[in-house]
């Protein structure tokens, strides 16, 4: 059995935040305070801390190049089976929230090959979702 994973990261916003890890990624709710939300992001804990406004040049974000596509860094996200990651696209999708890389297959043919998005948080937390068609995939190398 894995473990789930926790991890804290800043918003801006927690209403924001509220409504787009509730709402739009469809994440139920835990315990909650004035300054932080826990949400169970596919069976993992991820908790939201409202630590005001963000630094507007990025503090240490970036970009790296994978696949022939700049992805941000830092980013976080789930692997999921393809479903879910379907369902996910579309529920993406039918809230308007735009994509810095649109839902594709990745490593095509190749040991890994994947299915990804990412797009954006409301505070500018990047998120990259992922499925395999066999999970035993996932670490393979090239």
């Amino acid at each position: 059995m894995s473990s789930p994973f926790h991890l804290a990261f800043p918003v801006d916003d927690l209403d924001a935040a509220r409504h787009f890890y509730g709402e739009v990624l469809g994440c139920p709710e835990g315990r909650s305070s004035d300054s932080w939300i826990d949400f169970d992001l596919f069976g993992n804990q991820i908790v939201t801390h409202c630590t005001g406004p963000r630094d507007p040049h990025g503090g240490g974000t970036g970009s790296g190049a994978v696949d022939g596509h700049n992805v941000p860094i830092p980013h976080f996200g789930v692997v999921l089976d393809m479903e879910s990651w379907e369902a996910l696209a579309e529920r993406v999708r039918a809230h308007n929230i735009p994509f810095v890389l649109e839902p594709q297959v990745r490593f095509k043919g190749l040991p890994g090959e994947q299915a990804t998005m990412f797009f954006f948080d409301p505070a500018g937390n990047a998120l990259e979702f992922k499925a395999l068609r066999s999970m035993d995939q996932l670490f393979a190398k090239q």
